[in-house]
């Protein structure tokens, strides 16, 4: 996995780097390609979803959720929202560097994805 970010990876970016498992882009950085908020408010993995996966309704909601959680002004937007923001704050004390990190974090997220499959009925 390739992928370029600031360093101190917490919600947005971990996120990001997530949903980008295959591709190398930059993101979250002076000059990425995903900047952390878009001309339309978007933080990088909300922009990410909507360019490449928008046809999957639980992870347009899962983007839903990393927004709330990213943006303090949205923290209410989704009931998931403040404990996701919770848990990543605390990714960076409990692991080595960024890619201890993104280990970490990818099940977090492929949890809160199956659960929001599941509560659609789709098939985990």
């Amino acid at each position: 996995m390739l992928w370029v970010t600031r360093q101190t990876i917490r919600i947005n970016r971990s996120a990001t780097a997530f949903q980008d498992r295959d591709g190398a882009r930059g993101f979250d950085a002076p000059g990425a390609t995903y900047p952390h908020c878009d001309e339309r408010g978007r933080c990088s993995f909300e922009a990410l979803v909507d360019e490449h996966c928008a046809r999957d309704p639980a992870l347009v909601e899962l983007a839903r959720i990393v927004h709330g959680a990213d943006f303090a002004d949205a923290i209410n937007d989704t009931p998931e929202s403040a404990g996701l923001r919770a848990i990543a704050h605390g990714f960076p004390l409990v692991s080595r560097d960024d890619h201890d990190t993104l280990e970490r974090a990818t099940f977090l997220y492929d949890a809160l994805y199956a659960h929001l499959r599941a509560r659609r009925g789709d098939a985990p």
